[in-house]
């Protein structure tokens, strides 16, 4: 399901060739600490635009740069063409909306939409058909005359995005928009984003360390590490084809092997890998020869077990060392004769009983896999 929503949305990826945001050569510095270093990024209108990383990597510093609240030591911010160095926060045509929402707990709902309205040019009638327009937008009309403590966690979250958008800016910044909602919730609420942001055509920037929703909800995600932007690319790029070790490792669940190029023909290059045992193939990238250290990296999703030995050039023998069971998948520890341990997941296509699993703890397995789906890494 989540493919086919990915390949949707990549379909969809706005294809506006000047960048709507362009973010050149951006530093931040806290005295000798460096939080953000030499960022460059484009970014498209009207897209959902995610930047993913682990806790202090500068994400949050660069999304609070983008809405004025802290300066850059070097480089510039342009919005929609215009360089926002020097302009102040009031006067940017952002918005940012933040993690704990910032909604007034004596507010009803409906004034807490109109409170972002209150310094804007518009008559009484005006800002009362605006903020009309947001709650149905978030679904949140009957609930309009309701104070925050008497909605939902979700609700508070819509009630927040909806003051967002009244303002009608140019570039919404969300930090870290569904850290408070429990997962069936979260879940429900991504959906939610990605339909008002089509219809509002407004860009959105998000701030998460959470892979799933970066890879859900945006149509281009910047990996961050230390200040430093990693890789950009679609959720498809960055899952499948990542360009080193650190982003493959952040992104999804994955095994690596150090192996070395024994021979590249065309597009195939076999690889030797020690814990495997011998050689495996795998679809060759750009600028690999023969005797070049490399790694070789496997998603546990991509890998065939069995208690047969398979035909083909990948098959592997181990011994499933821990399995867990969580209703529509499976996952096996198969230990490999090199010790080395490799995870494999089984989706359970069908109903089984007790014993009736693919393969047991102790039991010697076959592991399988196709050679494109095998990913090489340089660095």
């Amino acid at each position: 399901m989540q493919a086919s929503i990915q390949t949707a949305l990549d379909a969809v990826a706005p294809q506006d060739v000047a960048p709507f945001i362009r973010i050149e050569g951006v530093t931040k510095r806290f005295g000798t600490f460096t939080a953000v270093s030499s960022v460059t990024l484009d970014i498209k209108k009207g897209e959902i635009f995610a930047l993913l990383g682990g806790s202090g990597c500068g994400k949050t510093t660069l999304l609070r740069m983008l809405a004025g609240f802290e300066t850059p030591t070097e480089g510039r911010i342009f919005i929609d063409g215009q360089d926002m160095t020097g302009v102040p926060a009031y006067e940017r045509p952002v918005h940012m909306m933040f993690q704990s929402y910032a909604l007034f707990p004596h507010m009803t709902v409906e004034k807490n939409v109109a409170y972002g309205l209150k310094h804007e040019r518009m008559t009484d009638a005006e800002r009362k058909a605006r903020v009309r327009e947001m709650l149905e937008l978030v679904q949140l009309t009957q609930f309009s005359h309701r104070k925050p403590h008497q909605i939902s966690g979700g609700q508070r979250q819509r009630v927040a995005l909806a003051r967002a958008l009244a303002r009608q800016p140019k570039l919404l910044l969300l930090d870290e928009p569904l850290a408070a909602l429990d997962k069936k919730l979260r879940e429900h609420t991504q959906f939610e984003l990605m339909d008002i942001q089509d219809k509002t055509g407004t860009t959105f920037m998000v701030v998460t360390h959470d892979q799933e929703e970066a890879m859900i909800l945006s149509n281009r995600i910047a990996v961050m590490d230390k200040g430093e932007v990693k890789q950009v690319g679609t959720p498809t790029e960055i899952y499948e084809y990542p360009d080193s070790r650190f982003v493959a490792g952040f992104i999804g669940s994955i095994t690596f092997f150090d192996g070395k190029v024994a021979s590249v023909t065309g597009d195939t290059a076999m690889i030797e890998v020690p814990d495997f045992g011998g050689q495996v193939s795998a679809r060759a990238i750009p600028g690999i020869s023969a005797g070049q250290d490399i790694t070789l990296a496997l998603r546990p999703e991509k890998i065939a077990i069995g208690r047969t030995k398979p035909e083909g050039p990948n098959a592997i023998e181990g011994t499933v060392d821990d399995l867990g069971y969580f209703g529509k998948d499976s996952l096996y520890k198969v230990k490999l004769g090199s010790g080395k341990v490799l995870s494999v997941l089984s989706v359970n296509g069908r109903r089984v009983g007790e014993g009736e699993r693919v393969a047991d703890w102790e039991d010697r397995v076959w592991l399988s896999f196709d050679p494109g789906a095998a990913i090489l890494l340089t660095q």
